[in-house]
Formats: C-alpha cells, structure tokens, sequence
C-alpha cells in the first residue's frame, strides 16, 4: 500500500514548529545557564531569605573615658520583648490565647495598653513584633514568669539588649553628645567617632519552615560581632564639674538670656579639658527640656496637641542641643586687644613699651568719631596702662602703625579666618572682613575686637597661642582608641599650625596682663589667692539687636610665669545687673582656676600679703584630747572654747575641711556629751565688710568670703549672707558672706 504522501504545506508548517521548539529549548537552556551561573548567588539569597530567619547580634559600642580613665558613656543592658503573631495565629484557640498574651503583657508591662497588645497580634502574617524596646530587669522578669506560667516560650521572646548609658546624667552633655534609638550617634563626640564607637554587627541565621516553625539545629550560622572601640578623651570630669558648677552660678546670677558657654584647655598640648554650655541637659533622657526651655515651652501658651507647639519643642531641643562653644560666633570685644598688643610688640618698630599715650575720651578716625568705654578719657598712660586699663584711644592707635594688611596677616595669623579643626561636629567660624576692602576705619574698630565675629573656641586657641610662647595649636579631644582586645589603633600627636609671636613676645604680653588682674586693671577679679594669673575680660554690643543686649566675657591662662591651662567664660545677654565681663566673666574664671589648678598639680605660690590675710582650713578635731586640741589649734591661729565632760572630743563645729577667716577664727569642741550653745544669726546684708566681721565674732560664728580676694580689707557691703537672718545655729558656725564685685568697664 503506497504512503500517503505529505504535502509541502505540511513539512513547513511542522518545521516551524520544530525550530520554534528548538528556540524555545535554546532560551530555556541559556536561561538556565545564566540563573546558574551569573544569577546563582541572588538567587540563592532569595532561597536562603524564604527559609531562614536572620537575627542581628549587636556590636557593645566602645566606652567613652575622660582622661583618667573614668566611664563618660557606657552600655547597658535592658530587654526587648517581642510577640511572633504568625505562630499564634495557627493556635487552635488563638482568639482565647490573643487576649490572655494581651492582658499578660499589659499587667507586666507598665504603661502598657491591652489595646496596643492586640494591635501587634492583628499582623497575623508577620513573624516577629516588637512590643517593648527598653524594659528594665524587673519587667523582663515579670514577662519571663508569665511566659513560663503559661507556656508561651514560642509566642513571646525576652531578648537582652544593650543600650547607650551616661553614669554622671548631665555632665559634659554638649561634648558627648548620645545617641539615636538605633544606637547611631547623633550629636558630639558620639556623632564624630560613630564608626569607631559602633563596631561591626555580626548574626545568628536560623532556618525555618514555610510555617515560620525552626528547623534543627544543623541548620544555623553565627556570625560574630566587633565591638566598637573605646575612646579615651582629654576631657577630665572633675575640671569639666568645676567648670559647670561655675557656669550655673553665672547663668542663675547674671540672668543670662542666651545661654553661657566656657572652655578650659590645656595651652601647651591643645587638649580640652572641659567644655560646657549651661544650661545643660539629661543625657539619658535627651529629648526632655531642661527646666529653662520646658519654663519657656509653657509660656508660649499653645496646646500639646498642636502642631505650633510641637514645632516649638523642636526648635528648643535643637538649641538645647547646640554646643553653644564651637557652633556660635560673638564680637569678642576687649578680650581681642591681647591679639592686638601682641601683633604689635611682634613688630619691634611699632612701639617702645616705655611710650606714653593720651586718651581724652574718644579718637577720630577717617570721617567717625570712636569713644573710649571711659566718658572722660584715661589721661596719659603707657601702652602697658593702655592694655591694663583697656583703653580704645589706644588700641586704634597702635594698630594705625601697624597698617591694614600687616594686622590682617596677624588676624590670619592667630587663626580666626579659619576654623581651628576640633574632633567634634558642626564648627562654626568667623565673619571677618575681606582683605581688599579693609579700610581704616574698620582696623580701628577691630582694634579693640569689634565689628567682627569669632568662636568662643577660635579666641581662646589664639590667646592660648599667647600663653604657651607663640604656638598656634589644633585643639582636639581625642587622646587614644583602643580595640576590644586593649591594642591601641589611635593615638593623638599634637598638632603645630604655625608659631604666631615670638617667645619674648608671649612673656611680655603675659606680665602685663597678670600686672592688671594683680593691680587695679579691668580684669582684677580674675584674681586667685597663690597664682599668678593673666587675664582680660571685654564686653561687646550686639550688633542688629536691642542696643542694651551685651556679651560679657572673660579669659585667663595660669600661672603667668609658666602657663598651663587657659579658661574662657561667656555670657551672652546677661539682664540681672551688670553686663560687664569684668563682673558676669571674672570672678566665676577666677572660681573655675582656683578649683583646678591645685587638682592639676600647679602649686600654689603665696605672697607675704597673701599669707597674712589668708583664711583658715580647719582640722578634724574628733579623736584628739583635750590638750591635744588646744596645743594645735592656738598654734595655728584658731581661738576655741570646750562644751561638755570628758577627755576626749566626740564633735566639732565648724565642720573640718571649712574655710574661714582668720579673724576672729572660733572652733567650738564637744566632749562627751555636751551641746554647744545655739545663737541667732544677724542681718549682715547692707553693712560693710568690717562692721560684719566684728558682729560675727562677738557672737561666736566665724566668716568666710565668697570670692577670690580680700574683701575685708576694702570698705564693701555685704551683697547675700548664706543663712538667713534669724535662723538659731550652733555658735562655731560658719557665715559665708557674698560681695559685689569691682565693675570695670572694658
């Protein structure tokens, strides 16, 4: 039988057909060629995504330490308690089991809302939800015993985690900085060091079923985590305390409207030693307003709920936050004329020291007449009376000798066109003029640190430049990292951007200066009883704003001889009495040298003057005989009386450690016993020094001044007395008097 025969139409049809398969074989062929080979590891990552669960294991971040080694920030450890809504959703009873978790948690939980539970179980098809993110020890424990009453261990997971802590709350808050919920940082060193803080987050990677159920244990990787490094800063948390305690007094004192800010740094290395911003805030509870903002949060009188307030809390948080030291710029104002003078010594024709100047009140310069801050003129003083007595006359004239462009060189020079390179965030810097148009006029005003701004930081970096003999330095706060194994990965050098002055230069400069607050010069209440300390303070307008809104400022380097450390304090928009640095600045820099330097390892050098007026540390007595005590005590200079029987002294009043004056010095002992007879305090407040003094030791309470020099020897009235008027003590009790300061207008 003869085959069919097929017809052409047939055979080109099924060729198509063939080669459309054979195309389609090829495409499925390279596409799985490429999924092997070029698309292997996504997708694999895709298969590995859907059958495991990947857990994070968080990097410790590296302590912060403060230059003696102690804890600035630290971690801590608290619980995340989480619910895995998938795995109760597939319970039998899983509305009964929603509503017992619900109410488990909210009553473990404080502030924890039964409503909010059941929202996290409504995303049935999510495997994890975090329901607290922060609980303390107790808390976990409570939902641990929850878990374990009730059999929960698949449904609910208590996590221990690590989270960010500052031991001492407020201190150097603007410095540190903290960090964010995810543990970034955010301000501050915290910010400026993440990555080194931080470390390397490792994992735990465990397989799943398609139920979200764990699959055994062979199926699971551990990837370990690098912890961060540990940083140990210059920063030394007593000076930073010292600096702070005396920041608060001058914020509260001089009514500051702006903030105050200070710096104490070390001039011969550039290392901050503490740096504040007052007021201050709770590092472990950042977003919380301080009292002050928190006072004038309320006064703007709009609702929680609304968006104005909302907006207003920000904006105050934001500036709570700012480190008010290194972000802002100020007119220096007199505190420049340190610069000033020593650009002109530096230039050996400029001036003879011996020159005498006149000051008749004011000077003309170009088409402007410039005052003098003192109405009727200085007189005839020398450069060194010029610079002591802050006299503008005198600084417009010898910067004219100078020129415009040679000041402008020593401008760049000290640093203040430029940012100085802290290790921190968000430096500010100067307004300066601009070399081509730097006219007469505007070298006279700048002469006596008008007309231009600079940061807190760039000012005392110059000075600094003075103290130390010259060297422009970068200041930093970073001494050494180390890793978790204690190599050390960093490790500071001390940075020279250039010598400024000469070594004659800075030392003349220095005696001056220490000659003022020694004498009677515009920053004697820099004054410290056994150093020797150079200072100037300076007061400038507010250039745009209300004419009365000031800036009063003061900064100083000790001992003058050698200099060590430098400080500067300023306020900004002082309303309470006087606005002058000499009153809101010194005295409270003057605190800020007497409190440290001694810690610091300077040792006091007293004068003969200093050691007679100077007042009286009393002894622990408790322990001593009768004999003892009054051998010791009358040889030191102290008058006592005795209260009680007995040989041997059970208590004392004063307290041992006070200081008082020595006139009329009274230690009242107790033996057995005995109770020392109480007297009622006087009003003091409005009488002069001497005539306080004299009530105080007829009846039997002793003295001490608030300040760092000798009010009893000028005939000054009592500003504040410690205890009130009225008030019954112990006789021995110590009456710490307050005086107004000299105001000295610079």
């Amino acid at each position: 039988m003869p085959k069919p025969s097929v017809s052409r139409k047939t055979l080109k049809r099924s060729s198509v057909v063939a080669l459309g398969l054979v195309v389609c074989f090829l495409f499925l062929a390279l596409r799985i060629f490429s999924i092997q080979i070029f698309d292997f590891a996504r997708y694999q990552k895709k298969v590995i995504d859907q059958l495991t669960t990947e857990s994070p294991v968080r990097a410790d971040r590296g302590e912060i330490l403060d230059a003696a080694g102690r804890v600035l920030a630290t971690n801590r450890t608290v619980y995340r308690v989480s619910v895995f809504p998938n795995v109760i959703a597939r319970q039998e009873n899983s509305e009964e089991v929603r509503g017992l978790i619900a109410k488990g948690l909210a009553a473990a939980v404080k502030d924890l809302k039964i409503e909010k539970v059941m929202e996290h179980l409504t995303h049935t098809s999510e495997l994890e939800r975090t329901v607290v993110r922060s609980a303390d020890t107790d808390t976990a424990n409570a939902v641990l015993a929850f878990v374990g009453e009730y059999g929960l261990q698949d449904m609910i997971a208590v996590e221990a985690i690590s989270t960010r802590y500052y031991p001492y709350g407020d201190l150097a808050a603007h410095l540190l900085g903290f960090t964010g919920s995810d543990g970034q940082g955010l301000y501050g060193l915290e910010l400026q060091y993440n990555s080194a803080l931080a470390g390397q987050d490792g994992s735990y990677i465990t397989a799943r079923d398609s139920t979200g159920n764990e699959l055994p244990g062979s199926y699971e990787a551990y990837l370990p985590a690098t912890d961060g490094y540990t940083v140990q800063t210059t920063i030394d948390a007593y000076v930073q305390a010292v600096l702070e305690e005396q920041l608060e007094r001058t914020l509260i004192e001089s009514g500051a409207a702006n903030r105050v800010c200070g710096i104490v740094m070390d001039v011969n290395t550039g290392a901050v030693l503490a740096m504040a911003t007052g007021p201050s805030f709770n590092l472990n509870d950042p977003f919380a307003l301080n009292a002050a903002c928190a006072k004038e949060l309320a006064a703007l009188g709009h609702s929680p709920d609304s968006e104005e307030y909302k907006a207003a809390q920000n904006r105050l948080l934001l500036e709570t936050w700012s480190n008010k030291a290194v972000t802002e710029i100020y007119m220096p104002g007199s505190t420049f004329k340190t610069l000033t003078c020593s650009a002109v010594l530096e230039e050996d024709a400029v001036i003879d020291l011996d020159e005498r100047f006149y000051c008749s009140g004011s000077l003309q310069v170009a088409d402007r007449t410039i005052r003098c801050h003192k109405v009727g003129g200085h007189g005839s003083l020398t450069f060194r009376e010029g610079l002591q007595n802050s006299c503008n006359p005198v600084m417009m004239t010898i910067a004219a000798r100078l020129g415009c462009e040679t000041f402008y060189d020593y401008v760049k020079a000290f640093g203040l066109l430029e940012k100085t390179g802290i290790d921190l965030p968000g430096e500010g810097n100067s307004i300066f003029h601009a070399a081509s148009n730097f006219t007469e006029l505007d070298l006279a005003t700048a002469s006596f640190g008008q007309n231009f701004k600079v940061s807190i930081l760039q000012m005392l970096t110059a000075v600094g430049a003075v103290a130390n003999g010259g060297d422009l330095l970068t200041p930093y706060l970073v001494q050494s990292m180390t890793d978790a194994d204690g190599n050390t990965v960093y490790q500071h050098e001390m940075a020279l951007r250039r010598q400024v002055i000469s070594t004659e230069t800075a030392k003349t400069i220095s005696e001056i200066l220490a000659g003022g607050v020694a004498g009677d010069g515009g920053a004697k209440n820099a004054y410290v009883a056994g150093y020797r300390v150079a200072a100037k303070t300076g007061t400038s307008e507010k250039i745009g704003d209300d004419k009365s809104a000031r800036i009063g400022s003061c900064v100083a380097y000790a001992p003058a001889d050698d200099p060590q450390v430098a400080v500067i304090i300023v306020v900004d928009e002082p309303t309470d009495g006087s606005r002058y640095g000499s009153v809101v600045a010194a005295p409270y820099v003057a605190a800020v040298l007497d409190g440290i330097l001694s810690y610091l390892g300077v040792e006091a050098v007293y004068t003969e003057e200093e050691l007679k007026n100077m007042a009286l540390t009393v002894p622990n007595c408790v322990g001593w005989s009768r004999e003892q005590a009054a051998e010791m005590l009358f040889a030191a200079g102290f008058q006592l009386s005795f209260v009680g029987e007995g040989s041997v002294i059970t208590s004392q009043t004063p307290q041992w450690g006070s200081s008082i004056e020595k006139s009329g010095a009274h230690i009242v002992l107790t033996l057995g016993d005995g109770v020392p007879q109480t007297v009622t305090v006087p009003q003091l407040v409005g009488l002069t020094a001497s005539a306080a003094n004299r009530i105080l030791i007829d009846l039997g309470l002793n003295l001490s001044i608030d300040g760092a020099f000798d009010s009893l020897a000028a005939d000054k009235t009592v500003l504040e007395q410690s205890i009130a008027a009225g008030i019954a003590v112990p006789k021995g009790t110590v009456i710490r008097l307050r005086f107004p300061y000299e105001e000295k207008i610079e």
